[in-house]
């Protein structure tokens, strides 16, 4: 096997463990949640901001 190809396995297998890591890290915090959905950030982004609480105005 030369260099080219060993270069190209190495890249593919990190990149396979990485994208396995996080799918397991993810499957963990559904479970800790007991909940698969995706979270409410997610769902709720994008709308308009919380008012800020009392004593924290600048």
């Amino acid at each position: 096997m030369n260099s080219e190809s060993l270069i190209l396995v190495l890249a593919l297998a990190t990149l396979a463990i990485v994208i396995a890591a996080a799918l397991w890290m993810r499957a963990r915090v559904a479970n800790a949640k007991n909940d698969p959905e995706r979270s409410a950030f997610t769902e709720t982004h994008g709308g308009t901001p919380r008012p800020n609480r009392p004593g924290t105005e600048h």
